[in-house]
């Protein structure tokens, strides 16, 4: 955790000297993202809210995604990583949106990823969305380095 936090202060600092904020929506990492920014003091300047959308019916109500809305999209794919960091920005009117879906382990899902896979959005002034493969399946490992890849996507697309 104390790694996460090292760069979640970074990003802090960046979003801070903006004036920016951030909402995130995760998956597999379980709420480490949102637990790396807010273990910052001064959170609340910038960070705006988060959710841990682990399953269909927290994607239902935390995200208002229908079933219907989920229409050429599956969980743990870069298009569905780039719809929830959308709606999430969109959701808290924040500056940024990030988000995390994927597959800790020990086993891959049902769609037939491995695990330690994870794709990853941002979006706001800039937008990017990449997949990790960790080639690993240990279930912590995976979630501390998804977390990590995610904070350093946010920072990276920060400092553009």
């Amino acid at each position: 955790m104390r790694q996460l936090v090292g760069i979640a202060e970074q990003v802090a600092a960046k979003l801070i000297a903006r004036k920016q904020t951030i909402a995130v929506a995760e998956s597999s990492t379980g709420g480490l993202i949102a637990a790396s920014l807010l273990a910052v003091p001064g959170a609340s300047a910038y960070f705006l809210g988060g959710a841990v959308v682990y399953t269909r019916d927290a994607r239902r109500v935390l995200m208002d995604i229908s079933d219907e809305g989920m229409k050429g999209f599956r969980s743990s794919s870069e298009p569905y990583a780039k719809l929830l960091a959308e709606r999430m920005r969109g959701r808290f009117n924040s500056d940024w949106g990030l988000s995390e879906t994927g597959a800790a382990g020990p086993t891959g899902n049902r769609y037939g990823d491995a695990a330690g896979h994870s794709c990853m959005a941002v979006a706001g002034p800039t937008a990017e969305v990449i997949t990790l493969e960790t080639g690993s399946s240990d279930r912590f490992a995976n979630m501390q380095a998804f977390a990590e890849t995610a904070l350093k996507l946010l920072l990276r697309n920060l400092e553009r």
